[in-house]
């Protein structure tokens, strides 16, 4: 079995008797596969979170509408200061434009997000009485709001499973064989076919944390990766060792995660806490 530190790829990756996975060719036969990553990869990331930092639906919705095309990362070290000027959709619906244009401006695609905000804001006050919903359907219905962010918000805010396709998840979905899928929808809807509902938020946050830390999309560390032995699309990266280990990304990799504000008990705490005193 599988276990963090990468038990797997040291002593059965690439190695005597290793065997490459393949994508079974029954549904059943997926199912169990798909299963028995989703329970090794709670193995590997026990403490698997959303890594946008967050207090409130409100503020997890903006943070997300935020993500898109930079990293969490990014987005933690921008929000505090949004959220102290900003701390309800009342105020940030009556926002100045310029002046929260300049306070995401770090995020990337400023104007369209400033945008956003400034719609999703005004729609939460006037159509939600201030409050975030906690309906899907109601979600999607606000201002650069789609499913992937209205499945975070549920999932993370509201106690309601979902699927967040990103783009890490979809391209582990192929990866694993999951799905031939491209449309994140379709995406969605096979893999929740394979999984019980109650796993679909957890099983969000598991397979993003391994694609940002090991399954990287141009050269996934597959001989430092402790799924190998599950994984149909072995080699399609590194598979030396000492190469592989190299490409790992935040505690994997013995630096810090995207976190600021890590729950206690979080691998990457003490490197962020660091990088934080050294910035202040």
């Amino acid at each position: 079995m599988a276990k963090s530190g990468g038990s797997v790829a040291a002593g059965v990756a690439g190695g005597p008797g290793f065997k490459k996975a393949k994508v079974p060719g029954t549904h059943t036969g997926l199912v169990r596969q798909a299963r028995k990553i989703n329970r090794e990869l709670a193995e590997v990331y026990p403490y698997a979170h959303p890594e946008l930092d967050f207090e409130n639906p409100f503020e997890l919705l903006v943070a997300t509408v935020l993500s898109a095309q930079t990293t969490d990362l990014r987005v933690n070290l921008t929000t505090p200061a949004l959220f102290a000027k900003y701390p309800t959709p009342e105020d940030m619906a009556a926002a100045n434009p310029e002046e929260l244009e300049e306070l995401i401006r770090p995020t990337g695609f400023f104007r369209a997000k400033a945008k956003s905000l400034l719609g999703l804001s005004a729609a939460l006050r006037d159509r939600f009485a201030g409050e975030v919903p906690g309906r899907l359907e109601d979600l999607v219905t606000l201002p650069g709001v789609g499913r992937k962010t209205a499945n975070v918000v549920l999932g993370n805010a509201f106690g309601v499973p979902g699927i967040t396709v990103d783009t890490h998840f979809g391209r582990l979905a192929h990866r694993f064989g999951w799905t031939r899928e491209s449309d994140p929808e379709r995406i969605e809807a096979a893999v929740a076919e394979l999984f019980p509902k109650s796993e679909w938020t957890m099983l969000s946050h598991r397979v993003v944390f391994h694609g940002r830390r090991i399954c990287h999309a141009r050269k996934p560390a597959c001989g430092a990766c402790p799924i190998a032995e599950l994984c149909p699309a072995y080699g399609e990266g590194e598979t030396d060792p000492e190469k592989a280990k190299k490409l790992l990304k935040y505690e994997m990799g013995g630096q810090p995660g995207q976190r600021l504000k890590p729950p206690a008990d979080y691998p990457g705490e003490a490197a962020a806490r660091k990088v934080l005193e050294e910035d202040s």
